[in-house]
C-alpha cells in the first residue's frame, strides 16, 4: 500500500484565510491553554490535542480541520487517525517552553488542509526492493513471516528491504529495526536536519557504515538487543529463567503498520502475531506502537500483549559491545539507565539510556552471556499491568551531531533534567 498524503497547514494559507484585507478575523471555535509546570525549559515539546477533548470544549461535532494560532501566528500541526476509521484523533504540534510557561492556543475552523512547503522535522518509512536496484514506494503495511532470514550480503549486495527494514528519523537523529528474525534496533547518527532516510542504503558504492556528509549508521548489534529491542523474561520456563528475544521462527507473522508521518511526528506499529513460546502456553501477540517527534533525541515506546503468559515480564536493553560503565539514575517517580563512552563504530563517544517510570521498572541487571541468543546488553525489565501498556524512551546522542553531550557529565546532567520533565507532563486545559 502506498504512504498516504499527510495533513498540515501552510503557513502562508492561514495568514490568508484568517487576515484577508478588508475583513474582520473570524473567530476561534476554542482555544486551550498548555503549561510547561517544571522549571525547565522545554525545546520541541509535544502538545498532543484530542478530538474528543475538541469536541467536548466546544460542545459541539468535529467534522472538519483546524487552523491553529499561537500569539496570531499559525502553528504547522498535523492530524492523526490513531484508530484507522477515516478520521483522525489527535492534532499535534511543537512548542519551546519556558520554565513554567502557559501559552494559550486558538483553533479556527477549517475545510480541508492546504499544502504545505514547510520541511517536516520527522519521518518513518519502509520499502520494498523491486527488480534491479531499484527500491519502490514507502509502504502503508507490509507483513514477513518467520522464515525471513538476515541478508547475506556477501551473496547479494542489497537486502529486501531498504536498509534492511522500517526506519524512522527526526531532525537530530535516526533508528532502524531488522525486519527478519533478528528484529534488533539500530541507531543513525545524523549531521543534517534533513530526513534522509529515503536515500540512505539506497547506492550499493555509498557504504552507511562509514561517515559520510550526512552521518552513519552507529552501532554493532551481534547477539544484543541493540537500541531498545524487545524480549521476554520467563520464570521457570522448562526448569529454568529464559530470556527470549520477540522475534524468530516461533512468530508466525510479523508486520508493519505506518500509522503517522510527519511535519510533527511520525509513529508506526509492528505487530506480532501467533507467537508459540511454548506448547504449554496460549500464542502471544504482541504490538510495539513507537513515536518519535522533532527536536528530541529519543523515540517513545509503547508494548500491549495479550495472552501474556503468568509471572513473565517484557525487557529492552542497551548493547554493551565495549565494556561501557553502566549508570543509573533515579529522579522521582522516574528512571534511568545509561552508558556514555567511545562506542560508535566511529570510534568516538555515543551515550544510549534508557527511560521510563518506576512504577514500571522491575529491575536493571545485565545479561548473561551464555545458553542465550542475547549477549552484550545492559537489560530494563518491565513490571506487568494487565489490559495497560508498558512504555519507555530510547536515548541517544552522538559526540559528532551533539557536541555538547560529548562529555559523560554533561549526558548525565541531560538526562536528570529529562528525568524532570518525563514525570511533569505538559498541562492541557
Amino acid at each position: 500500500m502506498l504512504k498516504k498524503a499527510v495533513v498540515f497547514y501552510s503557513l502562508a494559507g492561514l495568514c490568508s484565510l484568517l487576515f484577508l484585507p478588508g475583513c474582520k478575523p473570524a473567530t476561534a471555535l476554542v482555544s486551550f491553554d498548555v503549561e510547561n509546570p517544571s522549571d525547565i525549559s522545554r525545546e520541541a515539546a509535544l502538545v498532543v490535542l484530542k478530538r474528543a477533548e475538541i469536541q467536548r470544549k466546544s460542545n459541539r461535532k468535529v467534522n472538519g480541520y483546524f487552523k491553529v494560532m499561537l500569539h496570531q501566528e499559525p502553528v504547522i500541526c498535523q492530524f492523526d487517525d490513531l484508530d484507522k476509521d477515516g478520521q483522525w484523533d489527535e492534532l499535534a504540534f511543537l512548542h519551546d517552553f519556558r520554565s513554567g510557561e502557559k501559552i494559550s492556543v486558538q483553533l479556527y475552523e477549517a475545510g480541508v488542509p492546504g499544502n504545505s512547503e514547510v520541511k517536516p522535522r520527522a519521518h518513518v518509512r519502509h520499502k520494498r526492493k523491486l527488480e534491479g536496484a531499484v527500491f519502490g514506494p514507502s509502504l502503508v503495511k507490509d507483513s514477513i513471516d518467520g522464515s525471513q532470514q538476515p541478508t547475506d550480503f556477501a551473496r547479494q549486495a542489497l537486502p529486501p528491504f531498504l536498509t534492511e527494514g522500517p526506519a524512522w528519523e527526526n531532525d537530530q537523529l535516526g533508528f532502524r529495526l531488522y525486519f527478519d528474525c533478528r528484529n534488533g534496533k539500530d541507531i543513525w547518527g545524523k549531521l543534517t536536519r534533513e530526513m534522509i532516510l529515503d536515500k540512505v542504503g539506497t547506492d550499493t558504492t555509498q557504504n552507511y557504515h562509514k561517515l559520510a556528509a550526512w552521518g552513519m549508521d552507529l552501532l554493532k548489534v551481534g547477539g544484543s538487543l541493540g537500541a531498545g529491542a524487545l524480549a521476554l523474561y520467563m520464570p521457570e520456563l522448562e526448569g529454568k529463567d529464559s530470556l527470549v528475544r520477540v522475534g524468530g521462527s516461533n512468530i508466525k507473522q510479523t508486520s508493519y503498520e505506518q500509522i503517522a508521518d510527519g511535519p510533527v511526528r511520525a509513529i508506526f506499529r509492528m505487530h506480532y502475531k501467533n507467537w508459540n513460546l511454548h506448547p504449554s502456553l496460549l500464542p502471544l501477540s504482541v504490538t510495539e506502537e513507537i513515536h518519535i517527534w522533532g527536536g528530541q533525541l529519543f523515540y517513545e515506546s509503547y508494548i500491549s500483549v495479550t495472552n501474556m503468559p503468568d509471572h513473565a515480564q517484557f525487557v529492552t536493553g542497551i548493547v554493551n559491545l565495549h565494556n561501557a560503565d553502566k549508570h543509573e539514575l533515579y529522579e522521582g517517580t522516574a528512571a534511568a539507565v545509561y552508558t556514555h563512552a567511545r562506542q560508535s563504530e566511529n570510534n568516538d563517544a555515543l551515550g544510549m539510556a534508557i527511560l521510563l517510570s518506576k512504577k514500571d521498572l522491575a529491575g536493571f541487571s545485565v545479561s548473561k552471556n551464555d545458553a542465550t541468543d542475547i549477549r552484550n546488553t545492559y537489560l530494563v525489565k518491565m513490571n506487568r499491568y494487565a489490559g495497560q501498556q508498558q512504555c519507555f524512551r530510547f536515548y541517544a546522542a552522538w559526540e559528532k551531531s551533539q557536541p555538547s553531550l560529548a562529555k559523560t557529565t554533561d549526558f548525565e546532567h541531560y538526562l536528570v533534567n529529562q528525568l524532570k520533565q518525563f514525570q511533569q507532563p505538559l498541562i492541557v486545559r
